[in-house]
């Protein structure tokens, strides 16, 4: 037994949904009102004692099993999840080397004494003759006693080895120091505080551990107005996004994160409950901030002054964003007719400028509302660049226009919605006084070529592989056989052949089915596997085998080798071995549709016994689920009759 299955295997579902939600049972499963989104009226929050697993059937449309639970309600990945769960299960991960447990102790010690320093500076500000300059600045900026203790602000004294002096007399060496980036060390061996005279701003990873500190001045004269702790083994500011472990239960309930560009100005805005607002430390965004972002948003605000809003490093931010983000491939017919996809950027991303000379701190503390309405009227991406592009630039030279034209076309080109990408196009070819057409003609010009995909090798059918892809294919279909177990082929194939997946796609496409996503599966770790093996073919640093090997998280390195282990004789016929994946995609899709078809009208029946107006919006989702219970029906009769044997998928 895998780790994963036996957290599973000591953690009822049940128990764990209880210690946050209150739930009834409602025949063989529970009810309750779902905890990541307000609903008073009907219960629209299911668990399934019988699979293990959960499903909002109302805003969130979600659902997963114990580990996808925690995800949600923390805002933590599956690594943090698996941690948390496995301490609360009593089952011990995989044992540490000698040299991993050392790592993690000397990180722990580092953390304590960043601890000790944020104690020791916020004793300056509050306690010393010193600090008070530094505690009425912090009120003047219209923060409260109560923000102040919460976000651990502090003071450094102006001294040069103030803090040294402190750790010393404490036993803690000047190599720990020096680790953490407290005390810096000069050319000629010279030691001394990083901080002096300055407001000090804890700054915490996302799970809320010490990380290192920011430093602004009091002194105007001094220079530079803001430091940060140096690259360390804890502080990496490419990593970090400062205010994120308060931030982000706010970003996942309001399903929308804002960033802005000064500590003060996250800290004056979750004041006012603007709790969903982090900010990066003092750079552009970096491509892992945004991964880390769309782990819990795909709705990105960014919140600039009126000077950043048009340079360079703000653009080639929105530039990484559109890289970075998530992306669906869309159906499209080439000139030939021949069907390709394309890439549609699945996020949602903003820009809005603040009044001039004002920061959102300003904005905030002089009208909450102010800074409601700016975010509000933030402006599509595609907006945004179109109108920086073409400010004080003369549009009636050919080269301006083609210059802007090429930037903001890729733009308008990743919407996923057919009628925002005509009317940008027409708005862009205002704006640049040229023909529509021309625009059009440009952007046929520069749509993406099909991606190669290799041919897989022709093996030679034998009486024995077929007997062998005979009983796979009846296993599969079985009603006895596990939800889990049907994920876990699934996952077996594509992680020895990833092109797989572009022929699942393709073939579940034909038959009007949406492409294969992580919502088709019920377990957080095979969700996690799932995207590691699209992501596989998205990126072309290495092979997608390689990829999925070297990204996959030591976490989920057991139950990998435990579904490649199962795969292993599944014989040399590809083209049967996809319809086999297919037929377990079908299955499992069948499976849920079946358990919510059966669950909505529980729901629809109690919301017309209590005359709520969900009764209609309920009976509107079971229309839905029906048809698209027909529409799979449909699929799995066409595979039945072997369809995609007589028009070949691969």
């Amino acid at each position: 037994m895998s780790t994963i299955e036996e957290v599973k295997d000591r953690i009822d579902i049940v128990d764990l949904v209880t210690e946050t939600v209150q739930l009834r049972r409602s025949g063989k499963n529970y009810t309750g009102f779902c905890p990541f989104h307000p609903n008073v009226r009907t219960p629209a929050f299911v668990v399934f004692p019988e699979t293990q697993t959960w499903r909002c059937f109302g805003q969130c449309n979600e659902g997963g099993d114990i580990f996808r639970f925690v995800m949600k309600k923390e805002g933590w990945d599956f690594s943090e999840s698996l941690r948390y769960l496995a301490e609360k299960a009593g089952v011990r991960l995989r044992k540490l080397t000698p040299a991993e447990q050392e790592k993690d102790e000397a990180n722990e010690r580092l953390r304590q004494v960043l601890e000790d320093a944020a104690t020791f500076f916020r004793h300056n500000l509050l306690n010393t003759p010193a600090g008070q300059q530094a505690h009425k600045y912090l009120m003047d900026r219209g923060l409260d006693e109560e923000t102040i203790e919460a976000f651990g602000l502090g003071y450094a004294p102006s001294g040069w080895d103030v803090l040294l002096n402190h750790f010393d007399s404490k036993g803690v060496s000047k190599e720990d120091l020096l680790e953490t980036g407290l005390i810096t060390k000069r050319d000629d061996g010279k030691i001394y505080d990083r901080f002096r005279h300055r407001i000090t701003f804890p700054i915490r990873d996302g799970r809320g551990r010490m990380a290192g500190f920011g430093g602004r001045v009091l002194n105007p004269k001094d220079l530079p107005k803001f430091i940060n702790s140096p690259q360390t083994a804890l502080f990496d500011k490419g990593r970090l996004l400062y205010g994120l472990d308060r931030a982000r239960r706010s970003i996942r309930s309001k399903d929308e994160v804002v960033i802005v560009e000064g500590y003060l100005d996250v800290i004056a805005l979750h004041q006012h409950g603007f709790t969903n607002t982090v900010s990066p430390m003092g750079t552009a965004l970096t491509e892992h901030q945004l991964r880390t972002m769309k782990r819990f948003t795909k709705r990105i605000v960014l919140a600039l002054d009126a000077d950043a809003a048009g340079d360079r490093a703000t653009l080639r931010g929105l530039q990484i964003a559109r890289e970075v983000l998530d992306r669906e491939t869309d159906p499209v017919f080439d000139a030939r007719g021949l069907l390709r996809h394309e890439g549609r950027l699945q996020a949602d991303i903003r820009v809005t400028t603040l009044p001039q000379d004002m920061d959102p701190d300003d904005v905030v503390n002089r009208d909450p509302a102010e800074w409601d309405m700016i975010l509000a009227n933030a402006r599509p991406i595609v907006v945004h660049v179109m109108e920086t592009l073409a400010a004080n630039r003369d549009i009636t030279d050919a080269k301006v226009k083609t210059e802007i034209a090429s930037q903001v076309m890729p733009l308008i080109q990743d919407l996923p919605s057919p009628i925002e990408r005509d009317t940008y196009i027409q708005q862009l070819a205002r704006k640049l006084q040229i023909d529509e057409q021309a625009l059009r003609s440009e952007q046929r010009r520069r749509k993406p070529g099909r991606r190669r995909t290799p041919s897989p090798q022709k093996a030679v059918e034998t009486a024995a592989e077929d007997s062998l892809a005979d009983a796979i294919a009846a296993k599969l279909v079985s009603t006895s056989i596990s939800t889990h177990a049907l994920e876990a082929h699934c996952l077996g194939v594509l992680f020895r052949q990833p092109e797989f997946l572009y022929h699942i796609d393709r073939a579940l496409q034909q038959t009007g089915l949406e492409r294969i996503s992580p919502q088709d599966f019920q377990h957080a770790d095979h969700q996690v596997m799932l995207r590691l093996v699209r992501e596989s073919l998205e990126q072309d640093h290495a092979e997608p085998q390689y990829y999925i090997m070297d990204n996959l998280p030591l976490d989920l390195m057991e139950i990998a080798d435990k579904h490649l282990e199962q795969t292993e004789k599944i014989g040399p016929n590809e083209q049967r071995i996809l319809e086999d994946v297919l037929r377990a995609i079908l299955q499992m899709r069948g499976r849920s549709l079946s358990q919510s078809i059966e669950h909505i009208r529980f729901l629809m029946e109690a919301a017309q016994e209590q005359g709520d107006m969900k009764a209609t919006q309920y009976q509107e989702t079971m229309t839905q689920y029906i048809s698209a219970r027909s529409r799979l029906d449909q699929a799995q009769r066409e595979l039945s009759k072997h369809n995609f044997t007589s028009h070949p998928i691969l």
